[in-house]
């Protein structure tokens, strides 16, 4: 474990790249999350990047905090009405207890220590209220393309993904989760981005910037010639991420 003031900050030199390019999740789930809640005062969306997860809240909630350790990323994120953020620890930070109808995590839940993060959980929700976190591995484009991507993801880049990577992996199947279990239907993001987004979205993975840093090379750039090959000459493509979404109540 490191200190409570520390954190990994994977994202923070890519900030701007990470807001522009990651995918954005479906309406519908924050929809059925706001609807697992008694009251719908307050939400905290926790390492909430620039803000993909947060923004979505807002409709269904009188009042979004959206938190960030980086405080690059929540510089870089989009700012509308019902919505505010701070820069803080997951596991640390300045709200007054039990004061949160929902806590969500998006994609980001594998980097906390969680033992502290959960009793930071226990202590800021409402009798009742709910925590849910979610995560979503490689997309799903076409067979061709798949392969190349995974080739990227595990032979190019396998020694440079952190170790915590595996719990996306597995769908944070073998996440710690120490919560009264709540079934959630199956969600998916399915999108439709060019070839150069998908290229500035792959850039944006935390061991290209190692592999870079290394080697003093891109591997993005180096596969892309393959990739648009097996892309072909559509403008647009679908692209479909797997959600896995684990929510429960406090024991």
């Amino acid at each position: 474990m490191g200190e409570s003031t520390s954190f990994s900050d994977h994202f923070t030199s890519s900030a701007k790249r990470y807001s522009q390019f990651r995918p954005e999740y479906p309406d519908d789930m924050f929809q059925y999350l706001a609807s697992m809640c008694d009251t719908h005062e307050r939400v905290w969306d926790c390492a909430t990047g620039s803000g993909q997860a947060a923004r979505k809240f807002t409709p269904y909630f009188d009042s979004v905090v959206a938190s960030d350790a980086s405080y690059e990323q929540t510089r870089n994120a989009e700012s509308i009405e019902g919505l505010s953020y701070l820069s803080c620890l997951a596991e640390q930070t300045p709200f007054q207890n039990h004061c949160f109808d929902l806590i969500s995590v998006a994609q980001a839940a594998h980097w906390f220590r969680l033992e502290e993060f959960y009793i930071e959980v226990k202590r800021l929700l409402k009798p009742q209220g709910v925590l849910a976190v979610w995560t979503y591995n490689l997309m799903r484009i076409n067979p061709d393309v798949d392969e190349i991507i995974w080739h990227l993801y595990n032979d190019v880049l396998g020694a440079y993904w952190p170790f915590e990577r595996k719990l996306v992996e597995n769908g944070y199947r073998d996440l710690y989760f120490p919560l009264q279990k709540i079934t959630v239907p199956k969600f998916s993001m399915s999108l439709d981005w060019s070839f150069d987004h998908l290229l500035g979205y792959l850039s944006t993975w935390s061991a290209v910037k190692r592999y870079r840093e290394k080697n003093k090379s891109d591997p993005v750039e180096r596969l892309s010639t393959k990739l648009q090959s097996a892309w072909g000459n559509e403008t647009v493509r679908s692209i479909d991420w797997p959600l896995s979404i684990r929510a429960g109540h406090m024991n």
